[in-house]
């Protein structure tokens, strides 16, 4: 059997735990430095998962922004940039999003089987569609992706995307950047929605790590026992930013 990749969880939230506004325009949650450790993060990645609903809302590239680190990766035999993953029930995808266009990497497209030949139709050549049964679970979805090499995930949301994730306890590491506003709204999408997870009263996530990144804060969980391995392999790389002090006064 395939060992399942590791996977990484990484979003900006508000402090009230949002991860954008109700309404346009996309509200930016991230500084300057924090879009940089996350380049850093997807460069050390193999594949990039977003949802469907993100795809549509963001238009995001999904791509390494840096030359020297699309070099690295081009030095180590990989293509400049990670696949880029998504996941769809009712395949409304525009093929001429960035996610298709942007980028000569794989992209790959997972849907309920009875859908999957519609959204090759949609989306042609640009991507690999992938049915996954009668509707497809993150099990099923990280199984595939191993069995096609993918060895480090990372998850970049949205909240649906967050949620069936930790739910399924599949995150071996989240990334929570927290940057200093509120939204305020209920209408506007959360971190996670409604579910039953793995860490709750009874069962405290591990903190890992607390760095501040200008004006923002990171908070590293390790949520299996096997980020203790992976830390030590140096997979996440030297830390660029300096460690938050915390103290009683």
């Amino acid at each position: 059997m395939t060992a399942k990749p590791y996977v990484t969880l990484s979003t900006a939230i508000s402090l009230d735990g949002y991860l954008d506004t109700a309404d346009p325009p996309r509200l930016t949650l991230s500084n300057d430095a924090d879009f940089d450790r996350i380049d850093d993060v997807r460069a050390r990645s193999d594949a990039i998962l977003i949802g469907a609903r993100t795809l549509r809302r963001d238009n995001p590239r999904l791509l390494v922004r840096s030359i020297a680190r699309q070099t690295r990766r081009e030095t180590a035999g990989q293509t400049r940039s990670p696949w880029k993953v998504t996941v769809t029930a009712t395949g409304e995808l525009d093929p001429h999003a960035a996610f298709f266009t942007a980028g000569d990497t794989t992209k790959l497209v997972y849907c309920p089987t009875r859908e999957a030949e519609r959204i090759r139709r949609r989306v042609g050549h640009n991507a690999l569609v992938v049915g996954l049964g009668n509707s497809v679970t993150m099990t099923d979805l990280v199984a595939d992706l191993a069995d096609r090499g993918i060895r480090h995930l990372l998850v970049e949301g949205g909240g649906t995307v967050h949620t069936q994730f930790l739910a399924a306890n599949l995150v071996d590491e989240l990334h929570l950047a927290v940057a200093p506003l509120f939204v305020g709204d209920q209408r506007a999408p959360r971190f996670v929605g409604d579910a039953v997870f793995p860490w709750d009263g009874d069962r405290r996530a591990t903190l890992a790590e607390v760095r501040q990144i200008g004006d923002m804060v990171l908070l590293r969980y390790a949520l299996s026992d096997r980020f203790t391995r992976h830390e030590a392999e140096g997979h996440t790389g030297p830390m660029t930013t300096k460690p938050l002090m915390i103290g009683l006064s």
